[in-house]
């Protein structure tokens, strides 16, 4: 029953063993049984999800501890790496539909999920599936059980699955893999891998500045942890600050370095469908996505994939046709006809996501849904949204769990900050039908929160026909 389940679940949580009470004719008796049962994908997930917080003294030690356990599986692979603030994600997107455009295997790792664990782990566009995922985290359980024993730091969230990932693209023997950073790069587990075929650093701004450092030169700091010697480094040489770290860390490894900036493109059309553009002066490239910032991201994977063409040898046509095949689930994804997703959360996303609305309300009437979690800075946001985009029409919704900011507080944010058509829905769904219904002929933006996001492609699914 539930109370059985709960049970099982504390225990696992707690690891190792547990005690069976049972009552005879004669006398009560404690029986010791190993904990030998194999977990199921919504045990296994509740596992994961269940770990707590914790400050490992050495991250990067621990990780490598880890993967050696494990016969250090991303050894085996040929990896392209990749950090930065924001659009990582979609760099690495980019990257992976170029290497299948041109025939490999590629595995890509990324981070967070937006509705199953299973998404972070991808071979060719294909999520992995429950058996697999449960089977390979059964044998990082072991690691786990034996660090427990011997009385060490407990792995995180993000170690195990990074773990089971390399595990995956072993097991696969993928041509390729592209790896996406999740916290810094200096002191992430991905970092346990020793000679990529190139290292990326996107676009860097402040966040996370608890972890990573309050400034841009700490943070690009940790960012440029990844460069590796001797491995090529093409990052986003937008900001001056990152832009000197980087340089400083790949020159005293004698990596080339190779710095983008914006004159490097140039656009040619943004239309709801997508973006074209010219890269290097000649090079006409088209992206499915509707964010001027998403030419640097493209870009940035472009230009890589161009020097590591003795590795692949992809043509220029095949690139070009896998750059226009990129999916990317959640930032500026065009769901259905006008709709657009994007997770932007911190202040460089939301501005960018405000240059782009702003962009297409000249010819187009522009609805916003929007929910936020309260440790992030979603009163700014909202002052932003509504000063510079001037919204036709605004859904507020919430995110359920202890992180809640409730839909009548968001709204009510709204409509101080100007906003006079402002609607207010606890249900996601019925906040999505109801912004839909608002959209019309225009443009419907779902926006303040990566968990929206996953929330909003859930309904779809669960009410697709």
């Amino acid at each position: 029953g539930k109370e059985s389940q709960k049970l099982r679940h504390k225990l696992l949580a707690n690891n190792h063993h547990f005690i069976i009470m049972y009552k005879s004719q004669q006398c009560l008796t404690r029986i010791q049984v190993k904990w030998w049962f194999i977990l199921n994908y919504t045990e296994a997930v509740a596992y994961i999800e269940g770990i707590g917080r914790f400050d490992i003294a050495d991250p990067l030690g621990h990780a490598k501890e880890l993967m050696k356990r494990l016969g250090n599986p991303q050894d085996d692979l040929r990896v392209i790496h990749v950090a930065g603030t924001n659009g990582k994600g979609s760099v690495c997107a980019y990257l992976a539909s170029m290497l299948e455009a041109g025939g490999y295997s590629c595995g890509l790792f990324t981070s967070p999920h937006l509705v199953v664990m299973n998404e972070r782990f991808r071979i060719n566009g294909e999520m992995m599936d429950d058996d697999t995922f449960v089977r390979l985290f059964g044998r990082v359980k072991k690691v786990i059980d034996a660090f427990a024993a011997e009385g060490k730091e407990h792995p995180s969230y993000f170690e195990i699955l990074f773990a089971v990932g390399m595990l995956y693209f072993k097991e696969r023997k993928v041509d390729f893999a592209v790896l996406e950073t999740g916290l810094g790069g200096r002191l992430d587990a991905t970092n346990t891998v020793k000679s990529p075929l190139a290292c990326i650093i996107t676009s860097i701004s402040k966040d996370h500045t608890e972890y990573l450092g309050d400034t841009i030169e700490k943070i690009a700091a940790e960012k440029a942890g990844i460069i590796k010697p001797g491995a090529p480094v093409v990052y986003d040489g937008t900001s001056p600050e990152a832009a000197k770290v980087i340089e400083r860390q790949a020159d005293r490894l004698r990596s080339p370095c190779y710095r983008l900036d914006p004159s490097l493109y140039r656009l040619v059309r943004q239309e709801p469908e997508g973006i074209t553009f010219v890269f290097g002066g000649e090079e006409e490239l088209f992206i499915p996505y509707i964010a001027s910032y998403q030419m640097m991201n493209a870009s940035l994977a472009y230009y890589t994939m161009k020097l590591l063409k003795p590795a692949h040898h992809i043509g220029e046509d095949l690139l070009k046709e896998g750059i226009a095949k990129t999916r990317w689930e959640g930032r500026m994804e065009t769901v259905l006809p006008g709709v657009i997703l994007d997770g932007a959360h911190n202040e460089d996303g939301v501005r960018h996501f405000i240059e782009t609305a702003v962009h297409f309300k000249k010819n187009f009437r522009i609805t916003i849904l929007f929910s936020a979690v309260a440790d992030k800075r979603y009163r700014q946001m909202i002052r932003d949204i509504s000063d510079k985009i001037r919204p036709d029409a605004v859904v507020a919704t919430q995110i359920d769990g202890y992180r809640v900011v409730p839909a009548a507080d968001l709204a009510k944010e709204f409509r101080e900050n100007g906003c006079t058509c402002v609607t207010e829905e606890e249900d996601i769904g019925k906040a999505f039908e109801a912004a839909r219904a608002y959209q019309g002929d225009g443009m419907l933006f779902c926006v303040g929160s990566l968990y929206l996001v996953g929330e909003i492609k859930k309904y779809l699914k669960e009410n697709e026909t």
